[in-house]
């Protein structure tokens, strides 16, 4: 374990306030209808905002979350950005893949018209035990082959029609993002949206531990982008070795349950909303990977924070990770959570534990085509091999001149123990390459206090990257 200086701390009846004045800022999603792709069943053609903050405000950060991330994810840094920067609405995207979930049940444990118990053995349970039989139904991988090209063309048309509509209704548009968002946002300003360069579309970027020009992996070559693509096709039993993964993201890596990571998180943080005290649900659970659980017995917020805390969490889920405390040392029957770091455990339940409208923060059936193009897109070359073979169109970086913001956790400033500073240095890159103004370029270390998902789920009084972009929001990025 490490020892960590203790910060200025929240409590936790103030990080809980903190959350119930987020959820109660934020209206009902807003579904905005996007164009057609290929294969795509019609009612798939949308996709859903989340807006914190005064509909007059003229200026909308509109953000991106990252891999196998959803709108939830900015629930706290949404409206405290709302609050402290005059004239700024803040928008959360959630993408079509949205409208494939059944959160019914997590909707009804919200409300405390069911127990998590309930939602674990409708979502999960009955894999183990045949004796539920009203569970959910996961939907079959073949009958979503199409999601195979729901990459990054999807998703910067997807937000252009978002961006153009707040434009109509004279608003200046911010695009930003955590993670893969990030790249996104990058890449929009880069995309050639039929002869018109998307960085015209926007006033600005925000990149919150990601980006391009070097930030994360690259796919270079034509024989690479191939078979990335080859590996999103359904797997069947006549497929050859090595056989494809389907187009879903399997973070957790359960072999033929690629949709459970959603369903995990949003229930452990629910049982550590609704029973925080009281002895972990999952803890025993036998499809949660044993990663994730702690060899000694927790309560549902021990176990939460336990999956989640950069120092027990294991190094294949480094997406997910806070510095959030420790786990309390030994001595009680359940071992709780003991906060201590920037990001109580609280906001973490606020983070994933979902909202009323079913919004919540883990894409349930994420399509890795975004992570093969934003591979394919790191060089951001118009004409790479690797971009022909995706169809990828990043042929404006020479001209963009819009003001560039980027923050970098401990997630992309090491690989290995070798320091790389992949945001710091593909930020550089990016603006060495284009026209951001010097003056407009804004780029912060926040390595040491900060793991990939506290940037947007610390408490504001703990928070770099709020305390940073404000001024970035207020005094470089001008209404038009």
């Amino acid at each position: 374990m490490r020892t960590f200086t203790r910060l200025t701390t929240v409590s936790a009846t103030a990080a809980i306030t903190l959350a119930l004045a987020a959820s109660a800022n934020a209206a009902a999603p807003t579904v905005v209808k996007v164009g057609s792709l290929p294969g795509t069943p019609k009612k798939f053609n949308k996709v859903f905002i989340t807006k914190y903050g005064s509909p007059s405000a003229k200026k909308v950060l509109l953000l991106i979350p990252g891999t196998n991330g959803g709108a939830e994810n900015f629930s706290i840094v949404g409206p405290e950005l709302a609050k402290k920067v005059p004239g700024l609405q803040v928008w959360a995207m959630d993408r079509r893949e949205q409208a494939l979930e059944d959160n019914s049940m997590m909707v009804k444990a919200l409300s405390g018209k069911a127990t998590p118990k309930q939602a674990l053995d409708y979502y999960l349970g009955w894999v183990t035990n045949k004796k539920i039989t009203n569970h959910f139904r996961p939907l079959p991988m073949a009958d979503y082959a199409y999601m195979k090209n729901w990459g990054m063309k999807m998703q910067l048309e997807d937000a252009r029609t978002v961006i153009l509509q707040a434009k109509k209704a004279g608003k200046t548009v911010i695009l930003g993002g955590h993670s893969l968002g990030a790249s996104m946002a990058a890449a929009y300003a880069t995309w050639d949206f039929n002869g018109k360069a998307g960085y015209k579309d926007i006033a600005g970027i925000v990149a919150i531990d990601g980006g391009l020009a070097g930030t994360f992996d690259s796919t270079d070559t034509k024989k690479a982008a191939e078979d990335s693509l080859k590996a999103l096709n359904v797997p069947t039993a006549a497929s050859p070795e090595p056989k494809p993964q389907g187009p879903w993201l399997n973070l957790l890596g359960v072999r033929g349950f690629s949709w459970v990571t959603g369903p995990f998180a949003q229930i452990g943080a629910l049982a550590a909303l609704k029973d925080p005290r009281g002895a972990s649900i999952l803890q025993n659970f036998p499809l949660l990977p044993k990663t994730l659980k702690s060899d000694y017995a927790t309560t549902n917020r021990g176990a939460l924070g336990y999956a989640f805390d950069n120092d027990t969490s294991p190094e294949l889920l480094s997406l997910i990770q806070v510095r959030a405390g420790n786990i309390a040392p030994p001595g009680a029957a359940l071992r709780d959570w003991q906060n201590g770091e920037v990001t109580p455990i609280e906001n973490v339940i606020k983070g994933f534990g979902g909202d009323k409208y079913g919004t919540n923060g883990v894409d349930w059936y994420y399509p890795t085509r975004l992570n093969v193009d934003t591979n394919g897109a790191s060089a951001i070359l118009c004409k790479s091999e690797a971009a022909k073979v995706l169809g990828l169109r990043l042929c404006h970086l020479a001209d963009v001149n819009i003001p560039y913001y980027a923050f970098q956790t401990s997630l992309t400033a090491m690989r290995d123990g070798v320091v790389r500073d992949g945001v710091v240095n593909g930020a550089k890159n990016f603006a060495a390459r284009s026209k951001v103004p010097a003056s407009k370029l804004v780029i912060v270390h926040g390595e040491d206090k900060n793991s990939h998902l506290d940037p947007v789920l610390a408490a504001p009084r703990t928070n770099d990257f709020i305390k940073t972009v404000i001024p970035f929001l207020r005094d470089k990025i001008k209404t038009r």
